[in-house]
């Protein structure tokens, strides 16, 4: 039986997406990135250290699960934000019976409304 899909999906490394999710720091990331953030944002918010915060930024962007974006405008530097870049993880049985992570994106996602925002301050 196959699944109904709204949105294009992504086949991911089972290992990979479920490793990252399995890890509370990388799901407390997730949880709080409602729209664009800079890595001090979420440290705080996720009451994390920054070099933590880094480390799962890192592991959360190789799995696909968050992105990268322009960074805000400081000064004459600008710093990167994250957005997350999935609506929806699936985890099934394929045809052959072996386990298999989607990763479902809208395709509507804000990331490229989100990517072009600067503030100058």
């Amino acid at each position: 039986m196959a699944l109904e899909r709204s949105s294009p999906a992504d086949e991911q490394d089972l290992e990979t997406v479920v490793g990252v999710l399995n890890d509370a720091g990388c799901r407390r990331i997730v949880a709080v990135l409602e729209e664009p953030m800079t890595v001090d944002e979420i440290a705080e918010a996720t009451d994390q250290p920054q070099s933590t915060t880094y480390r799962k930024l890192d592991r959360l962007t190789e799995a696909s699960l968050v992105t990268e974006t322009t960074g805000v405008r400081r000064g004459r530097y600008q710093k990167a934000r994250y957005v997350t870049d999935f609506d929806r993880v699936t985890v099934d049985l394929d045809d052959d019976r072996e386990l298999r992570a989607t990763v479902d994106r809208s395709p509507n996602r804000a990331l490229g409304i989100w990517s072009n925002v600067r503030r100058e301050p």
